[in-house]
């Protein structure tokens, strides 16, 4: 028995290089990278992070929280019909083409396919060429679905608190007043590899599963599935870290709230479309109050009459080095008064060996950091401000 689950699961791992998910997310992934260092370079005139940085968020983190997941579906026995696996990966590819990347998320892949199910059962539908799959359609409401997308809305809030607000970008936009002021952006790509059991074949379970989680079938396979989890986020209102951790606490509690409401759906099926409809409402008021609030306050990253706002810094520049952090305002540089960019650099010309900064942190304290400047270091220090997007336009047009 041990042998033939082994075999199982070295089979259903290496079904997940034959899923186009997986190739067309690190494809998608390369894409945002590549516009993201376009459109830095056309606010800043130089990119923060380099156009692999998106790319290299897609595996590492999704990957032990994917196997977590996979503990507990399989330790619940709880199974996906194939029908379920065919159509989270047609909607994920389909709304992906509306270029809204959040559209991405588990709620809208996950709870489509959910509705697209009870319509195919209910109807007696099939899909051309893919009629075979569409057999293991025999109730008319899989709460097991339910169940799964409540734990990957729970996985999608850990992605977004854990990872979201690393390497934000920093951009340019404008103010209700028509000013340049700063925002950051996150558009980011997660892969979460999650082995599903699935009804039929040739995996025989060792053991009876918990009833409630028990769906009448004798044999089940295991397949790694890759799940897209997609998110998007802009903040000018606030630290970029606070806005989006919030945000992925509130993921979080949404996803608690429906995995615990759908396992009523084994007994009242009802409630399993409800908790599905209740998973897509919430995530779209989700997104709907993160951009009200935010778009209530007044901008964070915008010009300063006393001092320079940081609204990012290159890794491994000087700036970086020396610990500066995006949203602290530098008031001085060489011990000159700074009031905007180009008394900054004039300041640091008096010293080009040295640097020293007075500076005040996001709680309003006073710092100082200093560092040597080297032949090779970043002319520019790495840090970047809140400025004309049509300066460099200028410059070399």
């Amino acid at each position: 028995m041990v042998q033939i689950w082994l075999v199982e699961l070295l089979k259903g791992t290496g079904k997940l290089f034959l899923h186009p998910v997986l190739y067309y997310l690190v494809f998608l992934a390369g894409i945002l990278g590549v516009m993201r260092v376009k459109r830095e370079r056309k606010n800043f005139h130089i990119r923060a992070h380099d156009a692999y940085f998106e790319l290299r968020q897609v595996f590492p983190r999704g990957l032990l929280i994917g196997l977590v997941l996979s503990i507990i579906v399989i330790a619940a026995g709880i199974t996906v019909p194939f029908t379920a696996v065919l159509l989270i990966a047609g909607f994920t590819l389909l709304w992906s083409l509306t270029t809204n990347i959040r559209l991405m998320s588990p709620a809208y892949t996950v709870g489509a396919a959910f509705f697209t199910m009870i319509v195919l059962a209910e109807n007696n539908w099939t899909i051309p060429l893919l009629s075979g799959a569409f057999d293991s359609i025999s109730d008319k409401v899989y709460p097991s679905v339910v169940v799964v997308l409540g734990l990957l809305l729970i996985a999608e809030g850990i992605l977004i608190f854990k990872n979201g607000s690393k390497g934000t970008s920093p951009k340019v936009t404008k103010s209700k007043r028509g000013q340049s002021v700063g925002a950051h952006e996150v558009k980011r790509l997660w892969l979460l590899p999650v082995f599903l059991l699935i009804p039929g074949n040739v995996l025989q379970l060792p053991f009876d599963w918990w009833p409630v989680f028990h769906l009448g079938a004798d044999k089940y396979s295991l397949i790694l599935v890759p799940i897209a989890v997609g998110f998007h986020q802009q903040i000018k209102g606030t630290l970029p870290v606070e806005a989006i951790q919030l945000h992925g606490r509130r993921v979080i509690v949404l996803g608690a709230f429906i995995t615990l409401i759908s396992v009523a759906g084994y007994w009242y099926p009802l409630i399993s479309i409800v908790a599905a409809a209740l998973a897509v409402i919430g995530r779209e008021s989700l997104a709907l109050l993160a951009y009200m609030k935010d778009d209530s306050r007044p901008p964070y990253f915008s010009k300063r009459n006393q001092g320079v706002m940081i609204i990012g810094v290159i890794p491994e520049s000087p700036a970086s080095k020396m610990g500066l952090q995006v949203g602290e305002l530098i008031t001085k540089a060489n011990g000159v008064l700074v009031h905007d960019e180009h008394t900054f650099y004039e300041a640091l010309q008096k010293n080009r060996a040295h640097c020293k900064l007075e500076v005040y942190d996001t709680k309003g304290e006073i710092r100082f950091v200093q560092r040597a400047l080297y032949e090779g270091d970043h002319h520019e220090l790495g840090v970047l401000f809140v400025q004309d997007p049509h300066k460099y336009e200028e410059k070399t047009g």
